[in-house]
């Protein structure tokens, strides 16, 4: 990873190499959807053609609005399918360098697949008898024969780029169309044949070509694209510097930089991985230079970054997917999601100062950081995100912010390499670069695409068989009818659904599956509710299937920052855990009060909420730590300190923990109880020491 000119020279003194290959083979262990190949010669050609081809017709149907649903959705399926098995190999062992002959003919024969659809929508615009859509409802064989063809091929793309679980879960449920007049209790339903399963999973628009699938052709793959222009511009090393300079010199600062640039950077990427070796490869070094162990440098970065995921205003292109899902405004997401965001990240940042100040490291020299000034004058290459922030809490719609958001990159892109030209330096934003974008772009959107279209199987099957409801109804029935177990059984299921799932699909997955337990014991089985009432649910379906980045056994995101960091992979996932502690307690809170996301509250009782809330996750930390109350040094280094310095044995902490709790439900009860349990505690421990100073002074 390239370290800007204004803190590359300062920064090295103290930076191990970083071998930049080493992280992108970590990627390509880790991360599925980077062992792709890399095609040289007359291949490479024809990737760049075929991702321009592909980004070009998204960007003219989104622009343009000629492009009917069926027809966009489709035709991003045959470019998605073509470039899965043109850019990923059967297996992760096999040769980069090479196209077996299979892997270009089940490219072209999925891609087929989905064109027959398209070609039958042309036809019958222009009049033809007997295509597609006329005969809806009495499909012939060749269309049963092509839609298992294209079904199958979608499978296999799964299982290369994605992974098992979500491929496994998708056939589990296809399986059950077809066995569930033999299976007893609430999940017998009368069985259906095998025409019927095919084309409402295949031709129909509540099948694969569904909802996920929708938002994946328009405003997540501008999101994508708008990804990769962003990072061209070099705004993630912009935050990475400003973080530094900002907290950089604080007690512990590399690890407090993760924390901070993780959460900046995050919320655009739609990888817990990606994030963790990205900014990873930079900050888990310098953790470790200054004193940090390996597990608990590698555990940070890696809780950070999966907690990107969970920051708006994008979650990881998440917030517009929950917007449309529940039907309400796009805004109401962003402000549901900041508080249970800032307490998250806050949970992260006081254990990771109270653990610097444990072992007594400090930060960087003020010498060694990037200076404020230069990175002021670079404040413009924020303007992306400020536009689409902008433009969406105006009400446009999230396409629309989108393309303000990429235009914006190309103007900031522009004006760098007209000024660099007029400086005598080489542009840094030039043709190659935009080249890489549009591959870039088209290569990202595949793992997503799939993903969705795997979504649209299981949401095809739920909306056809009713099993939805079922299992609502089913975990509801198992936990007895009790919400907190039903909440834990869900935590669960969220979790496992959510195992080495995109953040996008991860939510479809578990929002489709889990939410309706939640709902279900909430308001009762049918029952109507408003639309914002649902978001509890599903925040709390969200939430679980993104920690399960960091959650053993399969903790992808642990297991990547344990690599940079040479550390134990378990030991480094069960420390990721114990930072990531405030995900696996806020979804309980803001289900049993929603205040917690802002929903019928007022802003005075929201700031209420958040301080009381901010003192709670205190108190957790330093349960978790053992450790409190040194805070000189939180934003920059401190000198000799005689702030007040506490330890705790077990039982204060497990007190402290308990007072922390009561702080973060937000009920003015509680938050009393918490407070005064935190205050005595101190008030002990002051006495305490007191009296032990006071008699080895006697003595």
């Amino acid at each position: 990873m390239e370290i800007d000119e204004t803190s590359s020279g300062a920064i090295e003194q103290i930076l191990p190499t970083t071998n930049e290959e080493e992280m992108k083979n970590l990627m390509k262990d880790l991360d599925r959807e980077q062992a792709y190949r890399e095609h040289k010669c007359w291949r490479q050609w024809i990737t760049v053609l075929v991702s321009t081809v592909f980004v070009l017709f998204q960007l003219y149907a989104t622009l343009s609005g000629h492009v009917t649903a069926q027809v966009l959705r489709a035709s991003h399926l045959a470019f998605v399918q073509l470039l899965a098995f043109f850019l990923f190999p059967a297996s992760k062992k096999m040769p980069k360098n090479t196209l077996p002959w299979y892997d270009v003919l089940l490219g072209l024969t999925g891609a087929a697949c989905w064109l027959y659809i398209v070609i039958n929508f042309q036809m019958y615009a222009h009049g033809f008898p007997n295509t597609l859509v006329s005969r809806s409802g009495n499909n012939t064989v060749l269309d049963v024969v092509i839609g298992i063809i294209g079904i199958l091929i979608l499978f296999e793309s799964c299982r290369r780029i994605v992974g098992l679980p979500i491929m496994l879960i998708a056939a589990c449920f296809v399986v059950y169309a077809f066995a569930g007049k033999y299976l007893p209790g609430f999940l017998h339903h009368r069985g259906y044949s095998l025409q019927r399963v095919v084309c409402h999973l295949f031709y129909n628009t509540e099948g694969i070509m569904g909802t996920p699938i929708g938002a994946c052709s328009t405003f997540i793959f501008l999101f994508i694209l708008f990804g990769a222009l962003l990072e061209k511009t070099g705004i993630g090393q912009f935050f990475i510097d400003l973080c530094n300079a900002i907290a950089g010199g604080a007690s512990g600062g590399p690890a407090k930089v993760a924390v901070l640039s993780s959460a900046l950077l995050g919320t655009v990427s739609g990888s817990s991985v990606s994030n963790t070796v990205g900014s990873g490869s930079f900050t888990i070094p310098m953790m470790k230079k200054l004193g940090y162990k390996g597990e608990f440098a590698g555990a940070v970065e890696a809780a950070a970054s999966t907690g990107g995921q969970l920051m708006p205003p994008i979650m990881g292109a998440a917030a517009f997917l929950m917007a449309e899902s529940i039907g309400v405004p796009y805004v109401t997401i962003v402000k549901a999601a900041i508080i249970p965001a800032i307490l998250y990240f806050t949970g992260i940042f006081i254990t990771v100062h109270l653990e610097a100040k444990k072992l007594g490291l400090k930060g960087l020299p003020r010498e060694q950081l990037p200076k404020i000034g230069p990175l002021l004058l670079k404040s413009y290459m924020i303007l992306p995100l400020v536009v689409i922030i902008v433009f969406l809490c105006l009400g446009k719609t999230a396409v629309f912010a989108a393309l303000m958001g990429i235009v914006a990159c190309l103007i900031i892109g522009i004006v760098t390499s007209v000024v660099d030209l007029a400086m005598g330096r080489k542009p840094t934003f030039g043709t190659k670069d935009i080249i890489d974008v549009i591959c870039a772009s088209a290569r990202n959107i595949i793992s997503v695409a799939i993903a969705c279209g795997m979504a649209g199987i299981i949401i095809g099957i739920v909306t056809l068989t009713g099993v939805g409801l079922k299992l609502g109804a089913g975990l509801v029935t198992l936990a007895h009818g009790k919400l907190f177990w039903t909440l834990f059984l869900t935590m669960i299921a969220s979790i496992i659904l959510g195992m080495g799932a995109p953040t996008t699909a991860n939510y479809l997955i578990t929002s489709t599956i889990t939410a309706g337990a939640i709902i279900t014991c909430l308001y009762g089985q049918g029952s109507e509710i408003e639309n914002v009432m649902k978001l509890p649910a599903h925040m709390f379906a969200f939430y679980f299937g993104i920690i399960a980045d960091v959650t053993p056994p399969v903790a992808l995101a642990a297991i990547a920052g344990a690599a940079i960091a040479k550390a134990k992979p378990m030991k480094t996932a069960v420390n990721a855990t114990k930072l990531a502690i405030g995900a696996f307690i806020i979804p309980y809170m803001f289900v049993y009060n929603p205040k917690m996301l802002m929903i019928n509250s007022s802003w005075a009782s929201v700031f209420g909420i958040i301080a009381t809330a901010l003192i709670g996750m205190f108190g957790i930390s330093v349960a978790l730590e053992g450790y409190g109350f040194n805070f000189t040094g939180l934003f920059h280094s401190s000198g000799k300190s005689k702030a007040l310095t506490l330890s705790f044995d077990l039982l204060e902490r497990l007190l402290f923990a308990a007072a922390g709790l009561l702080c973060v439900i937000p009920e003015t009860r509680t938050d009393i109880i918490g407070i005064s349990m935190m205050v005595i505690l101190i008030a002990y421990q002051i006495i305490v020491r007191r009296i032990k100073t006071n008699k080895n002074i006697e003595r």
